[in-house]
């Protein structure tokens, strides 16, 4: 906070993991592709944008733009429900 006070966020992973979804399904819709990259380590971002380490940890990179023309994407379908589950 202002004052220097930290404040306790909860599951914050799990909420940006949920927005970056959304976005890249937004993204999609609109006709753009998305790359999604997780290197690791991950905090030479903060110097390399000028960010403060001790307030904020990079999360993914997603690079987006718009497809080649002639780009192939494969036709992946689901599996039946009986390839996935067993009754016991």
């Amino acid at each position: 906070m202002a004052d220097g006070r930290r404040v306790k966020h909860y599951y914050p992973t799990e909420s940006v993991g949920l927005a970056t979804g959304m976005l890249i399904a937004a993204l999609h819709i609109a006709g753009l592709a998305t790359l999604i990259h997780t290197p690791s380590p991950m905090k030479f971002l903060n110097e390399l944008l000028g960010r403060p380490k001790s307030a904020e940890r990079p999360f993914l990179l997603l690079v987006v733009g718009y497809p080649d023309e002639n780009a192939q994407v494969p036709d992946i379908g689901r599996k039946l429900l009986n390839e996935v589950v067993s009754y016991v």
